[in-house]
C-alpha cells in the first residue's frame, strides 16, 4: 500500500455530508471522519476511493473532482491528504471493514451518518471538538462556496 497520500472522498447529498466513526479496540477512544485510505500500487485516485468508500461504507460513488490538498499532521502515516469531491449513486451506508490486518487490530469502523455541511449546530459534539474533522468540514465549505 502506498502511504504517501490519504485519499478521502467528500460524499454529498441533500447538502449533508458522509462520515465514518473509528472506535479503537484498546481504549474505546472513537473519532469521526472522512471515508478513505490508502492507495494500491496499480490504482489511479478514483479507482482508490471507489474501493475505500464502497469497503468502509458499501456505498457506490461518483468521484467528480480533487477538491482540497491539504498536508498530514505531524506525526501521521500519511504525509498529505487529498480530498475528492464525490456524489453517491447509492444512498444507504452502513458500517463496512477494514480489510487490512493492520488496521483492523487497532479500530473497527463503529458506524456511519449524514451530517448537514452547513449547518453546525447539527454536528454531534464528538466531531464539532474535533482538531483534525471539524476544521476539515470548514474547509470543505468554504471551497465548495468559492466555486
Amino acid at each position: 500500500m502506498i502511504r504517501d497520500i490519504r485519499y478521502q472522498a467528500a460524499i454529498l447529498h441533500n447538502g449533508q455530508v458522509l462520515l465514518i466513526q473509528h472506535k479503537e479496540h484498546g481504549n474505546g477512544h472513537s473519532y469521526w471522519l472522512l471515508p478513505g485510505g490508502g492507495r494500491e500500487a496499480d490504482e489511479t485516485p478514483e479507482q482508490c476511493l471507489t474501493r475505500e468508500v464502497h469497503e468502509e461504507t458499501g456505498l457506490t460513488i461518483t468521484v467528480e473532482r480533487l477538491l482540497l490538498d491539504d498536508p498530514a499532521p505531524a506525526g501521521d502515516v500519511y504525509q498529505r491528504f487529498h480530498t475528492y469531491l464525490c456524489h453517491p449513486s447509492t444512498f444507504t451506508a452502513s458500517p463496512g471493514m477494514e480489510p487490512e490486518p493492520e488496521a483492523s487490530a487497532v479500530y473497527s469502523i463503529a458506524t456511519v451518518g449524514w451530517f448537514a455541511l452547513e449547518d453546525e449546530t447539527q454536528w454531534n459534539k464528538q466531531i464539532a471538538a474535533d482538531p483534525l474533522t471539524a476544521p476539515l468540514l470548514r474547509r470543505i465549505r468554504a471551497a465548495l462556496r468559492d466555486e
